[in-house]
């Protein structure tokens, strides 16, 4: 449902934006008094095409410092324990003594909350024990934090089996929303392009989660050239994997976006799409929205006929349903709230202040 809704807006928010940035243009570049190339006039269709692009092209690159951003303040169990990525067993085991001495339960004080410095503690004794094994390590950099919890998972074949039965189909489910909406109309322009995309990042996260080191193309470029001009933390590989299937979310928005723009004819007074002769933007805006809300009507009413179903073996026990309720608010905050990175950081810090055999401001064993 919510990439719908994003679909939506990216069918929508576009054209509204590049209305009110057209308006703003013509006023500062316009002078009072002189006449303004009205709509429904090559000059005016023209520079609506050009204003497109520019605010789709601007927004897109917000949304790749975004991806980036989101990848850098979300925490990895190396920045957790305060370690490069080089860092062998015996200084994981040496931090992590170190930490113990400051975060265990057994030192919080009276108003520390239990439960908060039992899970930090807890936390960071997972860290630990993940990159002190050569197999946790490995599947903790390749698949990300979920990969700690996989049971039956011994050696590194495990997690490469375990994490290949998660990785294909989800490539497959793509595929196939893909050529879905290639059906449906949405995907017209740079087809061939989008099924390159899809196959790159593909065969990139084979190779990356498959072989025993760290992508040559993320260790000896991207990493080095991040760390140059930015000064933070290297990718991961599991970060590396995420911020390329996020990068390529964007180049298909900007295939459906920006592309067609390319090739519009504006001869006419109107911005007449690439591929859709004698088909103004307008016109596709309306049948793309009313194509998007049969397809919202119809998830909504199968999501509801689902939750009905799941929830008839406790109808007409008011009691069972408030259990339900209680324990999905439970789930809820335990794992997403608890699990941000922000809500840990500032659980770390409220700790540090807290201690009595601290100094202040003290961080770790500085």
């Amino acid at each position: 449902m919510s990439g719908l809704l994003s679909l939506i807006g990216w069918t929508f928010l576009p054209n509204l934006v590049t209305g009110w940035a057209q308006t703003l243009y013509y006023s500062l570049t316009i002078r009072a008094g002189d006449p303004k190339p009205q709509p429904g006039t090559p000059r005016y269709a023209e520079h609506r095409r050009r204003i497109h692009i520019l605010v789709v092209s601007l927004y897109l690159l917000y949304t790749i410092y975004e991806a980036d951003y989101e990848l850098q303040r979300a925490s990895t169990f190396y920045a957790d324990l305060s370690l490069p990525v080089t860092a062998t067993d015996r200084e994981v085991k040496s931090r992590f003594r170190r930490l113990a001495a400051l975060y265990h339960p057994d030192k919080a004080s009276s108003s520390d909350d239990p439960s908060a410095v039992n899970a930090y503690f807890v936390h960071l004794k997972t860290a630990a024990d993940t990159l002190s094994d050569p197999a946790r390590r490995f599947a903790y950099e390749r698949f990300g934090p979920d990969a700690v919890r996989w049971s039956h998972c011994v050696t590194i074949r495990d997690y490469v089996v375990r994490g290949a039965t998660i990785v294909v189909p989800y490539y497959v489910i793509a595929a196939a929303a893909m050529y879905g909406l290639g059906l449906m109309g949405y995907l017209d322009w740079g087809r061939f392009e989008r099924w390159l995309v899809l196959a790159s990042v593909f065969v990139f996260e084979l190779y990356t989660v498959s072989r025993p080191g760290h992508p040559a193309v993320l260790e000896k470029v991207v990493n080095p050239v991040l760390g140059r001009l930015a000064g933070r933390p290297p990718y991961l590989p599991f970060q590396a994997i995420e911020f390329a299937r996020k990068l390529s979310v964007t180049v298909y928005v900007a295939f459906s976006q920006i592309g067609p723009m390319l090739s519009a004819d504006t001869s006419g007074g109107q911005v007449l799409v690439g591929g859709r002769k004698g088909v103004s933007e307008e016109v596709a805006l309306q049948q793309g929205l009313e194509r998007l809300e049969m397809t919202v009507k119809s998830l909504d009413g199968d999501a509801g006929r689902l939750l009905q179903t799941e929830m008839a073996p406790y109808a007409g026990d008011e009691e069972m349903l408030q259990t339900v309720r209680g324990k999905v608010k439970e789930w809820l905050v335990q794992n997403t709230i608890r699990s941000d990175p922000m809500v840990k950081d500032a659980l770390g810090r409220s700790f540090a202040k807290r201690r009595v055999d601290a100094p202040s401001g003290a961080k770790g064993t500085r």
